[in-house]
């Protein structure tokens, strides 16, 4: 059977179309298979400072900029999701949403993830306008204000300890009285005086009207609510990769994150893995579109391979 495309990218975000701008460039056959608007959280995103060559630009500017320089030198977008990845031989096989089979000799997986939520009244509302999930991206906009930081792992004491750079203090409430973060985290935690703990509490509600002003928080052994002034809420209470999609066993991480090498290049032949989906140190614009960079060139190679293999043959 042959294959459709030559490469198949599964995500629409930075990664996704900064690969499928480079394998187009190469002169691949290549598709993006996007569930949602091309873009990913960066359409989401207010705006963006962080992004070499804008001081700032809307986050869904910035998408469409990409979406449509990757479709300037062919790259076919399809709005579809994907449901399987498997091997047959030498071809790729993407089963998607709607039922259909693409194959292709290698596949780009750029499916990202999403950060765990709280769920709580105010936190859709205002995610953009004070709620972030990303201390590195939005921490600057918050300057001399007070910081909420929402969890008690590693990532929230980290970042918490990071914003207090920005902010005039960084409240950081835990559900529970002591932090699950390592102890030379926390060492440096408690020694920082623009930090402070609300322990055995949980945020209820986010409040404000177009930027956040305050969240409402419970004492979960006493019951006693109270109300705690903001300016911004950072959540971090975990991050979930969209790794599950491949059927073949792959190397991970312990929190799901694909390992790869440093071309990018998955533990299964002819897949590859870019942006927050693999395993790396922080989650940003840059990270996946250097990852995606990588990720397309070392496919094209991969599949110049098979292709010298099938001469070789013939």
């Amino acid at each position: 059977m042959s294959v459709d495309y030559d490469i198949i990218i599964i995500g629409g975000g930075p990664g996704g179309l900064t690969a499928g701008l480079y394998a187009a460039r190469a002169n691949m056959r290549a598709i993006l298979l996007e569930k949602a608007l091309p873009g990913g959280q960066i359409a989401n995103t207010h705006e963006v400072e962080d992004y070499p060559g804008f001081e700032h630009i809307g986050g869904p500017e910035l998408a469409s900029r990409m979406e449509n320089h990757a479709r300037k030198f062919g790259l076919e977008v399809v709005t579809t999701g994907a449901e399987e990845v498997w091997c047959e031989g030498d071809e790729r096989v993407v089963r998607t949403s709607d039922g259909k089979e693409l194959r292709a000799y290698a596949i780009i997986l750029a499916t990202g993830g999403s950060p765990n939520l709280l769920h709580v009244p105010g936190e859709n509302e205002l995610s953009g306008l004070g709620v972030s999930y990303c201390a590195i991206c939005d921490g600057a906009f918050f300057k001399d204000q007070i910081i909420v930081v929402v969890g008690g792992g590693d990532a929230a004491v980290e970042e918490g300890i990071f914003l207090t750079r920005f902010g005039s203090r960084v409240i950081i409430i835990h559900r529970r009285d002591e932090l699950r973060a390592a102890k030379i985290i926390q060492k440096r935690a408690f020694a920082n005086p623009k930090i402070e703990f609300v322990w055995d509490s949980v945020v209820e509600k986010i409040n404000g009207d177009q930027k956040v002003t305050s969240v409402s928080v419970k004492n979960v052994k006493t019951g006693q609510k109270s109300l705690i002034e903001c300016g911004a809420v950072f959540i971090f209470i975990g991050f979930k990769p969209n790794s599950d999609l491949v059927r073949e066993e792959m190397e991970k991480d312990a929190g799901g994150y694909i390992i790869t090498n440093e071309r990018m290049e998955t533990s299964v032949p002819g897949i590859y893995a870019c942006g927050d989906v693999r395993h790396q140190l922080v989650k940003q614009i840059t990270n996946a579109v250097g990852d995606a960079t990588t990720a397309a060139v070392a496919a094209e190679k991969y599949i110049e391979a098979i292709h010298d293999k099938e001469l070789i043959n013939q």
